[in-house]
């Protein structure tokens, strides 16, 4: 019953994970979800950046302190080191852990792609606000996007190390995924990236009080350990997929172990798990309250 309700999303992955035209013309495999994750990070990046600048101005106009630095002009530079960050850091802080090469020190193929995404949003001349009607739709796109990172891309970095010890470590799996995950925005808030002003020194969401609360922060170790005890990508989530359904009543004999489920079939229910924690959290940041206080009368803050 599980697989029915699944395959329609493994129908989708596999039409999204296609290279496409005009890339594949030069011999690149990116395919409509490579491309669909770059213009719904690019244009995120931007409505982030113009929110903040908007409550910079408003803050500075208001208190009259000589303490609130200055806007600094933006550079394309300096946008698109954010999206890289974004992208690649948290790669660039796991594999030197690991001992392995991160992708964009292989291929710089990604890097351009993500250059010209950035360009193109760039270009636009107005980005709509991000509200609870068009979030929504990108919640569902966001669980798709990373699903794939979290159950396709990070776990081989672990599970194909050539050290025995790492991996066959679950906990190497998860720290991977924490950080791969996450550390490219970790950066980019802690050296203040999206800020208008200069770039600064300043204490990241995740460690203020309940950050560690953040939707993303816990779903990627959460998510990938999901996938992980579904396909037994290591011995010991086969071993816990067995006491698991041990204890949900389920009995295997010795002859008859616990079969692991089809990679495609265990990523598209994470997908699915994904889609329902970005939306659970669009709902509740633009939910209806929200928007009938936006849509009311403006009022002067003082």
């Amino acid at each position: 019953m599980l697989d029915l309700l699944l395959a329609p999303i493994v129908e989708v992955y596999r039409l999204a994970l296609q290279p496409v035209a005009p890339f594949t013309w030069f011999g690149l495999p990116f395919s409509t979800l490579d491309v669909a994750a770059a213009f719904r990070t690019c244009i995120a990046l931007r409505q982030i950046q113009e929110q903040l600048h908007k409550e910079h101005i408003a803050k500075k106009a208001a208190v009259k302190d000589a303490s609130i630095p200055d806007v600094q002009e933006r550079s394309f530079v300096r946008d698109l080191t954010a999206v890289l960050l974004v992208v690649f850091g948290g790669e660039a802080l796991s594999a030197p852990a690991l001992g392995i090469p991160a992708s964009f020190m292989v291929s710089g193929a990604g890097i351009g792609l993500w250059a010209a995404v950035r360009a193109v949003i760039d270009k636009l001349p107005a980005i709509h606000a991000p509200s609870l009607q068009t979030e929504l739709p990108a919640s569902l796109l966001d669980g798709f996007t990373r699903a794939f990172l979290l159950c396709t891309l990070i776990p081989p970095m672990v599970v194909g190390h050539p050290m025995e010890a790492v991996a066959a470590s679950p906990w190497s799996l998860l720290v991977t995924s924490l950080v791969t995950a996450n550390g490219g925005f970790f950066l980019v808030n802690t050296l203040s990236f999206l800020q208008p002003y200069a770039l600064t020194l300043t204490t990241p969401g995740e460690m203020l009080p309940w950050g560690w609360t953040t939707t993303d922060l816990w779903a990627a170790p959460f998510v990938t350990g999901l996938y992980a005890l579904l396909t037994h990508a290591q011995p010991f989530w086969a071993d816990v997929h067995a006491v698991t359904l041990g204890w949900l009543g389920s009995s295997a004999s010795e002859h008859t172990k616990v079969q692991p489920v089809d990679p495609e079939y265990a990523r598209a229910l994470c997908a699915v798990v994904l889609m329902g924690l970005f939306t659970k959290r669009t709902v509740k940041n633009f939910g209806i309250s929200q928007v009938k206080r936006i849509e009311g009368p403006k009022t002067k803050v003082q």
